[in-house]
């Protein structure tokens, strides 16, 4: 589904990520891992399609609709509700019977008594289990996480292992963490960058 092929990424000077190639089958499970500042989010933005490579190819078998993202920021508003938020992207991405996939979510990661509140009055691991949920509300063939776990409670991140575990060789998944013990035996292949 995805082969990456001597991929760079340079910011002006700034060598980011330096010839980089993998693949990924349809289903395949990729964890990327990494010290800060080895090209983990770069990687994974170029995945996701926020940036272009400087050099090298990038092939996705996937639709742009077919992708949900995760990363360092949540990518929600935050003066709308928890509600307003996954109504919104839920009609941007023509989710059928969104309310009920609203829900589900909601009680699936432990936001539904917060549901009506605004997301500026989430904490950090609210928003991520918010973040989550925006990912996965249109049910996509592709699911690019770059630190997911990040600002997540112990109780919060038991929910996103059980759902890793449920989409495991049910979606194509390309994951960054910097505790590949949590997920590795979940993963098809892994990429260590330096």
């Amino acid at each position: 589904m995805i082969v990456g092929d001597g991929l760079e990424k340079r910011y002006g000077r700034k060598r980011a990520l330096k010839g980089v190639s993998f693949s990924v089958p349809r289903s395949g499970f990729l964890l990327v891992t990494g010290p800060n500042g080895s090209g983990k989010t770069t990687l994974l933005r170029l995945v996701a399609g926020l940036a272009a490579a400087t050099k090298g190819t990038l092939t996705i078998d996937a639709e742009r609709g077919d992708l949900g993202y995760v990363g360092h920021e949540p990518q929600l508003y935050r003066e709308l509700t928890a509600l307003e938020n996954l109504d919104l992207f839920g009609r941007l991405y023509r989710v059928p019977e969104r309310r009920e996939r609203i829900g589900m979510l909601f009680e699936r990661f432990g936001l539904w008594e917060a549901r009506h509140e605004r997301v500026h009055a989430y904490s950090q691991g609210m928003s991520q289990r918010l973040a989550l949920c925006r990912a996965l509300l249109h049910d996509p063939e592709l699911l690019v996480l770059d630190e997911p776990f990040a600002a997540l409670d112990e109780a919060g991140s038991a929910l996103l292992d059980a759902e890793l575990a449920a989409l495991v060789g049910t979606r194509t998944l390309v994951v960054s963490t910097h505790d590949p013990a949590r997920i590795e035996r979940h993963a098809t292949s892994r990429l260590a960058l330096t």
